[in-house]
């Protein structure tokens, strides 16, 4: 039984190693795409108006919420209402731990990466980068634990606002790409989703055609 168990696991586990390396260079071209666009603009805002701010507007955990939301779309952890609840969720424990709990960061950094993950579990936001705004909350610089509440605000939801609208524009760009999955959230924006989609699908049936 255990060895039957143990090959059922083998063959899937081959499957998606099979999978995820298969290559589809359009596919990989509007992943990095995407990326460089998210990143950039908030980058280029911190350069143009934030250049003294100690990169306050660039927050770590946007690169790793970037490899979900560019790379893996189709995963639940990618959705909008993980990546802004995840966030929001995990900056706003982050900040309560660091005003409750004295500045110890043995006691404040993992305090606040734990509550933000049962946070994201019980509101049903679980987004694994949020795990990073909780950390960056009570490990950052002076300046970003200066801004207290804040935080959550700027830059962690003005952040995540450019890297979604970064990624409703991108990933819809071919007909193979599809984000958000179908639900309340796509229903809601199918004024700038829909028009996307349209347009990649007419593209991709006028070059079939030629």
């Amino acid at each position: 039984m255990i060895k039957k168990h143990l090959k059922r696991g083998y063959r899937i586990s081959k499957y998606v190693v099979y999978k995820e390396t298969l290559v589809d260079y359009r596919e990989k071209f509007w992943t990095f795409i995407g990326a460089y666009l998210g990143i950039g603009l908030i980058a280029l805002i911190q350069s143009l108006y934030l250049s003294d701010s100690d990169n306050l507007f660039l927050i770590g955990s946007f690169g790793a919420s970037s490899v979900l939301i560019y790379g893996v779309i189709q995963s639940p952890l990618a959705q909008p209402r993980n990546l802004i609840g995840g966030h929001i969720v995990s900056a706003i424990v982050g900040v309560s731990v660091f005003k409750v709990l004295p500045d110890v960061i043995w006691l404040t950094a993992p305090l606040a990466v734990a509550l933000s993950i049962i946070a994201m579990q019980y509101t049903k936001t679980l987004h694994p980068p949020g795990g990073a705004t909780a950390l960056i909350a009570v490990s950052g610089s002076a300046k970003i634990k200066a801004l207290g509440y804040v935080y959550v605000l700027f830059p962690v939801l003005s952040g995540l606002a450019i890297l979604l609208l970064v990624a409703m524009i991108i990933n819809n760009m071919t007909p193979q790409r599809k984000y958000p999955d179908e639900g309340r959230f796509s229903r809601k924006f199918k004024w700038l989703i829909n028009p996307i989609r349209k347009a990649a699908q007419y593209k991709s049936g006028k070059t079939k055609k030629t």
